[in-house]
């Protein structure tokens, strides 16, 4: 098995259980030079083995798996993501998500926060929707199906892998998507309708954006219901009509529905549908959202619901995305009615609490209008952040009450 011996200095990160190990702490490498995606075991530079992980190509060289000596001969095996799996469910019941009566999709595993860097699944209702994030959990993907099934048996009808447009990897791999499993080789389960604290949702795996719907927001979604009764919303960038869905199930006298994808905008027009039938005050616009926004009648809406996509995936994205993060938030501000609340999120790693407040704050000032800050919003416990590796969490989001 390949060795990697860091710098010397550079072992402190893993000794707190840190999940990464960056290209530029790797000194010496003993063994076979490592294909993407191998297991690796990682020592200092006195050799004191500190664990093991998938090894990447890339400024982030390992992604640590466990911080002991116990690697499987040959690297993890299915009885190994079979424990890891069954603990991630474990948490789930704790949560008290999996097997719920009224909501039966959850995120099962979310990377570093379960102690899997490089690896999603979400469950919705009997079909595990995964993607990989990592050379080594592509690689890893019959044996993580095969998991999956040993631990949710009978109940679970598919495992698609959704991997191709999250593979940031230079391996040679086959990247389309498709199922790994399916019980009975059933037909095609998608879309399929899943339930959200009672509401119903039709989930697009194979086309939607990432796995479908965005489970990360349910809990800011319930916010939204509690707030929702006899106010005008607005949801921009509404993807399938989650809040829009809550809005209309709080008591929102309308809500209009914005976003730039022909396909979101079929889906959030089927999820009202489904949830409330043809006749409810609901409108679909597909359109530019911040084009809407900057367009709207001052005063004609009392709640905003402004989601955008990540702004910035990476550092170098980060000053442009925070001057648009502050046009954004001042269009909203400006645009909502007296005594209104603006919801408002950004989902960019690399956007911290901060700097987004700073932005808000700056887009509230642009305005001139007084701005309350209500709550603070974040991400859910299926979207657990692992408390050794704060970089984890990446939503953040406010609720402003604008006088």
């Amino acid at each position: 098995m390949t060795k990697l011996y860091l710098k010397k200095g550079r072992e402190e990160s893993l000794r707190r259980f840190h999940p990464w190990v960056f290209s530029g702490a790797v000194g010496d490498i003993e063994g076979p030079d490592p294909a993407e995606g191998d297991a690796v075991a990682v020592y200092s530079s006195a050799k004191e083995i500190l664990g093991w992980g998938h090894f990447q190509i890339g400024s982030i060289a390992v992604r640590m798996l466990s911080f002991t000596d116990d690697m499987p001969a040959g690297g993890p095996d299915t009885a190994f993501w079979t424990e890891r799996l069954q603990g991630c469910l474990d948490a789930r019941r704790a949560f008290g998500l999996a097997d719920a009566a009224a909501t039966n999709c959850y995120r099962l595993v979310h990377g570093e926060g379960d102690g899997l860097p490089g690896l999603i699944v979400d469950w919705y209702d009997g079909v595990c929707v995964m993607q990989a994030h990592s050379a080594g959990m592509f690689r890893a993907k019959e044996q993580i199906s095969k998991a999956l099934q040993a631990v949710y048996g009978r109940s679970l009808r598919a495992v698609y892998d959704k991997s191709s447009g999250t593979a940031p990897f230079k391996a040679n791999l086959d990247l389309g998507d498709g199922y790994l499993y399916q019980a009975g080789g059933a037909a095609s389960l998608c879309p399929n309708t899943v339930l959200e604290n009672g509401h119903r949702f039709l989930v697009d795996w194979e086309t939607g954006q990432k796995t479908g719907f965005f489970l990360d927001q349910r809990e800011n979604r319930s916010l939204v219901e509690r707030y929702a009764a006899g106010r005008r919303v607005l949801n921009l960038f509404c993807y399938t009509g989650g809040f829009s869905v809550y809005a209309l199930a709080g008591g929102a006298v309308s809500v209009d529905s914005v976003d730039s994808s022909a396909r979101a905008i079929e889906l959030v027009e089927q999820n009202v549908t489904l949830n409330f039938g043809p006749s409810s005050p609901h409108r679909a616009l597909c359109c530019d959202a911040i084009d809407f926004v900057k367009a709207a009648p001052k005063d004609a809406y009392d709640l905003m619901i402004v989601d955008p996509p990540a702004f910035a995936k990476h550092r170098g994205a980060l000053a442009n995305a925070l001057r648009a993060y502050q046009r954004l938030n001042a269009a909203a501000i400006d645009a909502v009615a007296p005594g209104g609340l603006v919801f408002t999120f950004s989902c960019s790693q690399v956007v911290d609490r901060e700097a987004f407040a700073l932005a808000v704050f700056s887009a509230a000032a642009q305005t001139g209008r007084r701005v309350r800050i209500i709550d603070r919003l974040g991400q859910p416990a299926d979207h657990a952040v692992n408390i050794y590796h704060p970089e984890g969490a990446y939503l953040k989001g406010l609720v402003l009450y604008v006088e």
